[in-house]
């Protein structure tokens, strides 16, 4: 008899903890992938800003071993970023960025730097939480050049800004961001021209820009 009031008690007990905890109108916890799928549909798009280096050289265009030294840049501008479902999302950007080359001749040293308005046109695939992969074509618009020309004795330079042969170049890109919160992000990219410069301007080779880029983005949204 003192076993079954005992186990009356506990039950009497646990259903009372049970109630406490219970409550019928409360709808049901969603888990955390519902409430990250709900929070892009309430901000569908992300607008933000991206600085970095770039590190670039050009290769031959018919030998891809046959490259120049790397000159140094800059890379500034617009981010944008549509989510098109959880994993996946649509990222083009808008960039001036800085690219050229270095080459030795037995007549001097050759340096090139070219000035571009970059157009990445990106997939953003999510592989894994704050981890990204960016993939897409690039259109990229040539403003301007400058060339210097160092023999040991003078230094020769010269400012380019109109062309005779194709400004119009279309890149492939692939690269990897790293999300350090919602709002800044870490991004590592490679790029190269698709298509090769033809002119007989000799401002422009017959070769093919390549570009690491590094930097970093903030978002506003």
């Amino acid at each position: 008899m003192k076993k079954i009031h005992l186990l009356a008690l506990f039950l009497l007990f646990a259903g009372s903890v049970s109630a406490q905890y219970y409550d019928p109108n409360r709808p049901p916890r969603r888990p955390r992938r519902y409430a990250e799928q709900r929070e892009q549909k309430q901000n569908p798009v992300q607008i933000g800003l991206t600085v970095g280096l770039n590190n670039s050289n050009i290769v031959d265009a018919n030998n891809s071993y046959r490259g120049t030294g790397v000159v140094s840049g800059f890379n500034a501008g617009i981010t944008f970023e549509a989510p098109i479902t959880y994993n996946f999302s649509f990222a083009p950007e808008v960039l001036y960025s800085q690219k050229g080359y270095f080459a030795e001749t037995v007549d001097g040293n050759l340096t090139q730097r070219y000035n571009f308005i970059d157009v990445p046109l990106l997939a953003k695939f999510k592989l894994a939480p704050g981890f990204n992969f960016l993939v897409g074509p690039q259109v990229s618009f040539l403003v301007s050049s400058n060339t210097t020309f160092d023999n040991g004795f003078t230094v020769a330079n010269q400012n380019n800004y109109n062309y005779n042969g194709n400004n119009t170049f279309i890149d492939g890109v692939v690269g990897l961001s790293v999300d350090l919160g919602r709002y800044v992000d870490l991004h590592t990219r490679y790029t190269i021209d698709l298509n090769q410069t033809t002119s007989n301007n000799t401002v422009i080779p017959n070769y093919r820009n390549q570009t690491w880029q590094f930097g970093i983005g903030f978002k506003f949204n």
